[in-house]
């Protein structure tokens, strides 16, 4: 372990961040990186717990009392193999994990959690920094070819292991560079695309080959690929949007989140843009969606000066610490506030969203909402609502955001072609137990399997998915799963 008093002695600090009137002017990550004495004093705080649930909380099962004991002791290269032993991308996951693992670090029973995540990603930079981190070629190859579509984290995970146990990958990506939401999705205050790049100049060092602007159903065959690919993993995630529609609707001023906020990531990238730009520019912005793309819009927004941001969630608020049914190591839903948060923005909880109000050229000017009174359920859980008689009003808007959400894949194009079998979600149907579609030689894995969810379970997935995919191939899989690992570390 590390430092046996280390609890009693510190608490937690996060590393310094770049003050919200100065980090607003830009697009670059603002968190800075612990000084030598800091990271040594909060690894330090990581306790001999018995039963470390950090695991319970982390879907990829990382290692962590070991990674945080090897950073204690300042054994960069030991913290760095004990945690991509099971992580593919701690860059990543360091960087935009909301850390599960923190809500049931034992610790945080009656003190605040291990900073998890802030380690994670110290971990990572320094093996860079180090030369830890070298490309990883199989000794052998199986002669075996496998399709990957999708460059997202589930798609890069899939196709990183796969190439681990031998096989020739080539990763299909629809857009004109790999990455999936975490090229185009992610604002670049939180995930510089540099640190994408590199990870994916790494892969192709490994052996991976990525084709993009390449759209398998419309200009590549899916017939060409099963013909040509031993096995074909899809891993192109949870793309269509929930819409809100109400009067109004057809308003311009009106756009989903992601239209939003992959301009902006192309702005950025100086990529030249064919639609419409969406600027925040001088506006009363309102996001409707509380969530974290919700939050991501809200920084967007801030960036581009607007004239007021503005959040709704439909929930009520959430409690600022856990109640008595959301007991410790579970995920309690608590009152979060982000970065972009603390740059300004008006919050309000439990309003619906009426009607889309527009002026004689057709463009948005207000929305009408009302208040929501929510009825709970035993366990304080919010189950049904009524408006509040009385409180609808209107209020200026010239830029809605909808982020409320994605509800499925998308379906037209390679799903349909495939006549491939969906779950009552609407997403590709395929369990755990072998990530397996019903259609020989196809897997699939990430949110296009799960549905929405974390960039960690995404990378859980294309990990559990490629070792299923080598075991089809193979019939045995020399990749471990997942708690497999945790065994094999502690």
């Amino acid at each position: 372990m590390a430092k046996p008093t280390g609890f009693l002695e510190f608490t937690r600090e996060l590393p310094y961040k770049r003050p919200p009137s100065e980090r607003v002017n830009d697009y670059n990550e603002f968190v800075e990186r612990y000084t030598d004495e800091k990271l040594n004093q909060q690894a330090a705080r990581c306790m001999d717990c018995g039963v470390p649930f950090c695991h319970h909380g982390c879907p990829l099962g990382n290692v962590i009392p070991e990674f945080n004991d090897a950073v204690y002791r300042k054994s960069w290269k030991e913290a760095y193999d004990i945690l991509t032993s099971t992580n593919n991308f701690p860059e990543f996951t360091g960087r935009i994990c909301p850390a599960p693992c923190e809500t049931s670090c034992v610790l945080g029973i009656n003190q605040p959690a291990i900073t998890i995540e802030e380690i994670e990603k110290h971990i990572i930079e320094i093996a860079f920094d180090h030369g830890f981190v070298k490309p990883k070629k199989p000794n052998i190859r199986t002669g075996k070819k496998i399709a990957v579509v999708g460059s997202g984290p589930a798609g890069m995970a899939a196709a990183a292991q796969l190439n681990y146990a031998g096989h020739a990958v080539t990763v299909f990506e629809r857009d004109d560079m790999p990455g999936g939401l975490l090229r185009y999705g992610i604002p670049d205050f939180k995930l510089e695309k540099w640190v994408v790049d590199r990870r994916i100049k790494l892969m192709e060092e490994e052996g991976i080959v990525f084709k993009c602007s390449a759209n398998v159903g419309v200009d590549i065959s899916i017939n060409d690929l099963l013909r040509e690919y031993h096995a074909i993993v899809l891993a192109g995630g949870s793309t269509i949007p929930r819409d809100l529609t109400i009067p109004g609707r057809e308003l311009k001023g009106i756009y989903f989140a992601m239209d939003f906020l992959k301009q902006q990531n192309k702005r950025v990238a100086d990529k030249l843009l064919t639609d419409q730009d969406i600027f925040a520019t001088n506006k009363n912005v309102v996001v409707i969606g509380g969530g974290d793309t919700g939050s991501d819009c809200v920084g967007t927004s801030n960036r581009h000066k607007a004239n007021s941001v503005t959040q709704f969630e439909l929930l009520p608020k959430p409690p600022d610490s856990r109640t008595s049914y959301m007991p410790w190591p579970t995920y309690p839903m608590l009152m979060k506030t982000t970065s972009s948060h603390e740059e300004g923005a008006q919050r309000h909880w439990a309003i619906a969203t009426k009607e889309f109000v527009g002026d004689q050229n057709g463009n948005l000017k207000a929305l009408k909402i009302v208040d929501l009174e929510w009825k709970f359920t035993d366990d304080s859980r919010p189950a049904k609502f009524v408006e509040v008689e009385g409180s609808e009003t209107e209020i200026s808007c010239e830029l809605a955001l909808l982020a409320m959400g994605f509800v499925h894949p998308q379906h037209t194009g390679l799903l349909e072609q495939l006549e491939i079998e969906l779950d009552e979600k609407g997403n590709v149907r395929a369990s755990e137990k072998n990530y397996h579609t019903n259609i020989a030689k196809i897997f699939t894995a990430g949110d296009m399997r799960r549905g929405q969810s974390l960039v960690v379970w995404a990378i859980s997935e294309g990990r559990e998915c490629a070792r299923k995919v080598d075991e089809y191939l193979m019939g045995h899989s020399l990749l471990e799963a997942k708690d497999q690992n945790i065994l094999h570390n502690v």
